[in-house]
């Protein structure tokens, strides 16, 4: 049976793979264009994505034994930020794709038994955790990116399902940062796709609600994006929620960072 862990790096080559072959083609006037992260640009927003390809990939390689000179990162940031969009996007291509090809080259033990110091968190997490942390951010800014050019994109419906079963689980404490759940007057358990919504003292996603107060009516790639506080107008068409609680209660709830 794949692991989660397995499906997770697949998650992430099907990511990139569909994302890489975008940004070759992009134009000059494309790569300007904004991006569905309103205060970016395209380029920025791979920009983005390569930078954190570039320090992200420092604590995981070390993680195997590897020895990494790493860079400050307020260092890195400044390079990528000073770097024409053309460059942006080439850096992110050859970035992503050695931290890929860095954790697909994990044994299924390693896959299992590593743990990753991040440095933000207070002690190190499980690879896994790393690795769906890493597809959260992948999964939301390629949306940007390719709803900059097609304004009915979704997040990858692949991406979400792994997503959605990590939250359920070891990505679960992201949803503390996510979700401000004294927006809501009254306790909610919402269905989503694949899962469940629980909003009461705290914000948990869980595998099944029997007697659910509301339901999402969307794919999973909006709930993503709802979490990330990315299902706005205009990109909400055919989206709503059903009983006992509404769309823009949900969305005061996940207001987005």
């Amino acid at each position: 049976m794949t692991s989660l862990a397995d499906r997770t790096v697949a998650a992430l080559r099907a990511e990139h793979d569909v994302l890489a072959d975008l940004a070759r083609t992009l134009t000059d006037d494309q790569l300007a264009a904004t991006s569905g992260a309103a205060e970016w640009t395209v380029a920025q927003v791979l920009s983005h994505l390569g930078s954190g390809a570039e320090i992200g990939r420092a604590p995981i390689a070390e993680a195997a034994g590897e020895t990494v000179a790493e860079e400050d990162h307020r260092t890195i940031w400044d390079r990528w930020d000073a770097s024409e969009p053309r460059a942006q996007a080439e850096g992110f291509l050859e970035h992503n794709s050695r931290w890929l090809d860095t954790v697909e080259a994990f044994t299924p033990e390693q896959r299992s038994s590593l743990t990753v110091e991040l440095g933000f968190l207070p002690e190190p997490v499980p690879l896994l955790t790393a690795l769906g942390m890493r597809l959260s951010e992948v999964a939301n800014h390629s949306w940007d990116v390719r709803v900059a050019l097609d304004p009915k994109a979704e997040v990858d419906a692949g991406s979400a399902e792994v997503l959605v079963e990590l939250l359920a689980g070891p990505m679960g404490f992201l949803l503390g940062f996510f979700g401000k759940p004294a927006e809501l007057a009254d306790p909610v358990s919402v269905a989503v796709p694949g899962a469940g919504l629980v909003i009461d003292d705290a914000v948990t996603v869980v595998d099944h609600i029997e007697a659910p107060s509301a339901t999402f009516t969307g794919p999973a790639g909006a709930f993503i994006r709802l979490l990330s506080g990315r299902l706005k107008a205009p990109y909400d068409e055919g989206v709503g929620v059903e009983g006992g609680v509404t769309l823009e209660e949900l969305r005061r709830v996940f207001p987005g960072f």
